[in-house]
């Protein structure tokens, strides 16, 4: 009996401890090394065996060091740390100012300037105050800027790597290895261009220096360290990615670094290391202050070293040729377009090389998707990009031409020739393409010169503003094409729901948090759908109901916004922290810096003449249809009526774009450059087919006057 109830009672004992919550290991301490300047270029295993070593047993990838301009200096980077939002110090550029030591501690001068709302409110958020007995240790300037609480305190400094035991009793920790950048500042202090061209050789040996700084560093650490490395800043006027390295005391091998503030696996921003830290200090996220507006790195798929690197490395040669290519593409695009239309007036008003001008149109129309379909080709890997890349381009621009002009005598085999047939395989393309990359994460639109890139850090997922334009642009008008033949077959009601469902369909997905994330797209697409489907219904049109509709997008998107605010903060999208500012009245300084950057736009020698260019045209060719261009367009609206409805809604949605986005003159420029062109081709082949088909009496073929004419006739003979 007595062995029963003693049995009985050790088995209560070991159900009583198993009831009681086993309390959580406290995390081992979070160290941040920061080499400003680091490359994965300069990652090799005979240079760096240190970084190398680590490497192989972290999540690796490519870090985006944005911050407010377009260079990050080690100062900006450094503070942008240290506050968890992108941050810059201005003219005071360079490297981070030597803290004053006293006793073991240290404290950043001028630090509560930092904390102005002109420069960063928020600097110290790193620096929380810790948790009794614990510590923060820096070696380096940078490091002490990072971890100072708010007054510009830390705890524990050193000014340069060396053996110390109270290094491994703190609980977070930084390290500064700047030798990569001092070679690039000017006798101020500043970031600069070269004083004297840095050879390979010279670049090599600071590289190896900062290694060394590394490995005396990492050796101190305990075995349950977080490691995280990061090349927080540019180490000249050119940006670039940067090394982006995360080791968590479970890894044992190589995988991929992302965080979901790019909805990238391999991409990561500096406002991310301030939540991380934070994390992997043992801080819940609702500990972590909601100014931080990073996320948390998290490790993806495997990989293997050598892989990894490799793409990397392409990832950093595809961002600098895109970034470096862009300005000329877009002069070239410029150049393109208003020497079309003036050739195309001159040429259509005597009615010469019809067939020219048609290629040319299609041709020009094909170029927007063409940049977004050359990324399913590894141009970036290849001995010379930026050759294979307008190589492609060209190639790719070419097969569609011929694919569009070429379709209609396939499609239309001993039937009447339907002249949007080439129109809607360009636009149902187009469509296709940016749809289906919103739909896989945007690959296509990451690294493409009408799209975006992780160098210049505006954007890392979602539709960017030049895609949305292409995009609403293309929807309407292939949606209108298809509604075209609906409503010549009597089938209108069905037509005005195509054009309606598409219309609301890609505008979702526009605006979706996580998917499209665009703000403004949302307000500009509600009312070119509306006006696109109003036509097509038989209804009139009016500036207070298209001021309404207007109205009806901001509702919709904010609507959407709300939902992302819902989120958890960690969660977020920029629309869910547009609502935070809005509720905490921070709002106005992002609604004025985008109102900046949009009237910036309109004086864009890139993008001003070919808006210039395709509203002369298109004012001539709708007013002065006969002097001008031959009556293309009216007979294009004669033998496509919906086509009009297409046309109008893009243009409503593009001019209701440039006022609404920071791209301002970009999104209206885009949607011109996609539409007049293919609806010109539609015009000049419906002349040409008038021309074959019209009757002839005594000897002349019937103008596109006459002809206006007598159609205009025949309407009202069916009225009456």
């Amino acid at each position: 009996m007595r062995r029963t109830l003693f049995g009985v009672g050790v088995l209560l004992c070991a159900l009583g401890v198993l009831a009681v919550p086993a309390r959580a290991a406290s995390p081992g301490p979070v160290a941040l090394v920061g080499v400003p300047g680091l490359m994965w270029s300069d990652v090799t295993l005979e240079n760096t065996p240190n970084l190398w070593r680590l490497a192989g047993r972290s999540a690796v990838g490519s870090l985006s060091v944005r911050t407010v301009g377009n260079v990050t200096c080690p100062y900006d980077g450094w503070l942008t740390v240290s506050a968890g939002v992108r941050s810059a110090v201005g003219q005071r550029c360079g490297l981070p100012p030597e803290p004053q030591a006293f006793a073991q501690r240290a404290q950043v001068p001028d630090f509560p300037t930092l904390t102005s709302e002109n420069v960063a409110p928020s600097a110290g958020t790193v620096g929380l105050a810790p948790d009794s007995g614990d510590c923060r240790f820096a070696v380096g300037p940078g490091a002490a800027l990072a971890l100072a609480d708010r007054s510009g305190n830390v705890d524990v400094y050193q000014p340069y790597p060396k053996q110390d035991t109270r290094l491994a009793q703190c609980s977070v920790l930084a390290l500064d290895v700047a030798v990569l950048v001092r070679g690039y500042l000017d006798s101020d202090g500043k970031l600069t261009r070269e004083i004297e061209p840095r050879t390979p050789g010279a670049r090599q040996a600071a590289v190896r220096v900062a290694d060394q700084m590394v490995g005396t560093f990492l050796d101190q650490l305990p075995a349950n360290a977080t490691v995280l490395v990061a090349g927080l800043g540019d180490h000249d006027a050119v940006p670039h990615l940067r090394v982006a390295m995360m080791h968590t005391p479970d890894m044992s091998g190589t995988s991929l670094l992302g965080s979901g503030s790019t909805h990238r696996d391999d991409m990561v921003i500096l406002p991310d290391l301030t939540t991380t830290m934070l994390a992997a200090a043992g801080r819940s996220p609702a500990e972590i202050p909601d100014t931080a507006i990073g996320q948390t790195w998290q490790a993806g798929p495997p990989i293997t070293l050598n892989a990894a690197l490799q793409h990397l490395r392409t990832a950093d040669v595809a961002g600098q040729t895109i970034r470096n290519s862009g300005g000329i593409f877009f002069t070239c695009l410029a150049v393109l377009q208003v020497t079309f239309y003036v050739a195309a007036f001159l040429l259509l008003r005597r009615r010469k090389a019809l067939g020219t001008v048609r290629v040319a149109a299609v041709a020009l129309a094909t170029i927007p998707v063409s940049t977004y379909l050359v990324n399913l080709f590894p141009w970036a890997a290849t001995g010379s990009p930026t050759v294979v890349l307008v190589a492609g381009i060209a190639t790719i621009a070419t097969t569609l031409t011929a694919l569009a002009l070429l379709a209609p005598r396939v499609l239309s085999r001993g039937r009447r020739e339907n002249i949007l047939i080439p129109l809607g395989v360009i636009a149902g393309i187009t469509a296709l393409v940016l749809l289906a990359d919103l739909l896989t994460g945007t690959s296509l639109q990451l690294n493409s010169l009408m799209g975006y890139t992780g160098v210049v850090g505006a954007r890392y997922y979602g539709l960017g503003n030049i895609p949305f334009a292409l995009l609403a642009t293309a929807v309407l008008l292939v949606a209108t094409a298809v509604a075209d033949t609906l409503v010549r077959r009597r089938h209108r009601l069905l037509a005005v729901a195509l054009v309606a469902a598409l219309g609301v369909f890609a505008m979702v997905l526009d605006g979706w948090p996580g998917i499209g994330s665009d703000f403004g797209g949302v307000i500009a697409f509600v009312p070119g759908i509306a006006v696109a489907t109003m036509i097509v219904a038989g209804r009139r049109v009016s500036l207070i109901k298209l001021a309404l509709y207007c109205v009806a997008g901001g509702v919709i998107v904010m609507a959407f916004a709300y939902l992302d605010y819902g989120r958890p903060p960690a969660s977020r999208t920029h629309l869910g922290r547009f609502v935070g500012q809005v509720i905490d009245g921070t709002f106005l300084p992002v609604i004025t810096r985008k109102l900046e950057a949009m009237l910036h736009t309109l004086l864009s020698p890139n993008l001003m003449p070919v808006v210039i260019a395709a509203f002369a045209f298109l004012i001539f060719a709708l007013f002065r249809p006969d002097t001008a261009t031959a009556g293309v367009l009216p007979i294009a609206f004669r033998r496509a009526p919906m086509l009009k409805a297409g046309l109008l809604g893009a243009l409503v949605s593009g001019v209701v774009g440039m006022l609404v986005n920071d791209s301002g003159a970009a999104v209206l420029s885009m949607a011109l450059a996609l539409a007049i062109p293919l609806v010109l081709s539609t015009g000049i082949r419906a002349l040409q087919l008038s021309t074959i088909e019209a009757p002839v009496l005594e000897g002349t073929v019937i103008t596109a006057k006459d002809q206006t004419a007598q159609d205009r006739a025949a309407a009202e003979q069916r009225a009456r």
